[in-house]
């Protein structure tokens, strides 16, 4: 290190030294005041000393040879392009056959991508990866483009449905169409929007519009077409009603379904109402007995009615049981659960079932079931003479287009809906007025 002092009448003048003499890079080590030696320190003035130091420049490299030179700048482009450019053009490579599949499957194809990703010439990146200055200003502008509609088709929101009419956000159809479309198709196309909204599929949407199409045509009112659309459950939905009472011998009920759906409390609840509430002789049958705790669960409902329990384990105890309380206005029977999968346990309960009674077979669905499964078990459980559908669990639905859908394509009435595990609070009688005030949650 070169070590220097410079003495000056001012600060300004030592530091404009310095830079002359060691150049911008020099370092101060210190500087300091001092004033010259005259006679008793009169008439002397000050002087500034400053101290700087720089280390010595290193001796420049040797200028390499054209072709050295030539060689190393062909290293670096190869070693650029292996580390940096080869990675980038196999991501977008792969970036761009995934984003074709999903685009195949749900959207329009993005814009096609044909830029090709070169190595730099002389000079490689400079050193700053700015891989950008490698491809032509017309190719970026259409990587540009790709990537959005890449991104556009990756992050797609699915419609999130909501109950009708307290919905968040309308789909993407019905905004359409109310852009498109004047008069009773716009009424219709806004009615239809809230439907699907509330989980009712497309097909099951129709019927009811058919409806509600004349009271469109009259008025636009909000409160008189939700009136007009709960008359059209009542022309689309068929129900069971109430269980009727025979004149000659018990009416004779069997709660079928899979495992999980609540059959055991729902026979307990439909037990009660017409034991407790409407003075009707009742006999309970269990055939469960499979299930830990069934037969002492629904002995505890019984003894708290006061209604007789028997145990079926085969179709002769059946025909016995129900002979013992031939005196009875209602026997309800509660079956083990089966897998809708288990086709053989599904042939067992159905020649438990046939004992050559007049058995009403009401098949037990939940409402938080998806509409596939709802499906496929209505499917398996035709190996019984199914006479209607009865839901459980509507308080744990988010919505209740499911059971819509489900009548429309069984065909199959409605007989009771269960909301809650009080018994015998929570069942009601399944009604089309009451199914679509759930629905669309008026007075639900």
């Amino acid at each position: 290190m070169l070590v220097k002092t410079f003495k000056a009448t001012d600060m300004s003048e030592a530091l404009r030294m310095v830079k002359a003499e060691m150049g911008s890079d020099a370092m101060i080590l210190s500087s300091r005041k001092e004033r010259r030696k005259g006679i008793l320190g009169i008439f002397s003035k000050p002087f500034f000393e400053v101290t700087a130091a720089i280390d010595p420049r290193p001796a420049p490299k040797p200028v390499p040879a054209p072709r050295e030179k030539e060689e190393r700048e062909l290293t670096t482009k190869e070693e650029f392009q292996k580390s940096m450019l080869g990675p980038l053009a196999r991501e977008l490579r792969d970036l761009r056959e995934k984003v074709e599949k999903l685009s195949t499957r749900e959207n329009p194809p993005p814009v096609p991508f044909k830029a090709e990703v070169t190595a730099p010439k002389s000079g490689g990146d400079n050193g700053t990866g700015n891989i950008a200055r490698t491809i032509p200003k017309e190719d970026m502008e259409e990587l540009k483009q790709y990537l959005l509609n890449a991104i556009k088709v990756k992050e797609k929101p699915d419609v999130v449905p909501a109950a009708f009419p307290q919905h968040k956000a309308e789909p993407e159809d019905v905004k359409i169409l109310d852009s498109e479309l004047q008069g009773v198709e716009r009424v219709l196309a806004r009615l239809s929007g809230e439907l699907r909204e509330a989980g009712i599929e497309k097909d099951a949407v129709g019927p009811l519009l058919e409806h509600v199409r004349p009271m469109a045509e009259i008025t636009d009112d909000q409160k008189e077409l939700k009136l007009s659309l709960i008359d059209a459950f009542s022309s689309v939905i068929k129900t069971a009603g109430p269980l009727r009472m025979k004149k000659n011998g018990p009416r004779i009920i069997a709660l079928v379904g899979p495992t999980g759906v609540g059959k055991t409390t729902t026979t307990a609840k439909l037990a009660a109402m017409y034991a407790m509430h409407k003075g009707a002789k009742v006999a309970l049958v269990t055939t469960d007995n499979f299930r830990v705790g069934a037969f002492e669960q629904l002995k505890t409902y019984s003894k708290i009615m006061g209604v007789p329990l028997e145990i079926a384990v085969t179709s002769q105890d059946l025909a016995k049981a129900t002979e013992t309380h031939a005196d009875k206005d209602l026997i309800i029977i509660d079956t083990a659960g089966r897998s809708p999968k288990d086709h053989g346990r599904l042939d067992e309960l159905k020649a438990l079932l046939d004992s050559g009674l007049d058995i009403e077979m009401h098949l037990c669905l939940s409402a938080t079931t998806r509409d596939k499964e709802l499906a496929d078990a209505i499917t398996n459980f035709s190996v019984l003479p199914i006479s209607s559908l009865l839901f459980t669990k509507l308080d744990e639905a988010e919505n209740l287009g499911s059971i819509v859908n489900t009548h429309h394509r069984c065909k199959l009435p409605l007989s009771y809906f269960t909301n809650g595990q009080m018994v015998p609070e929570d069942i009601v009688v399944a009604t089309p007025r009451k199914l679509a005030n759930l629905v669309m949650k008026e007075n639900a």
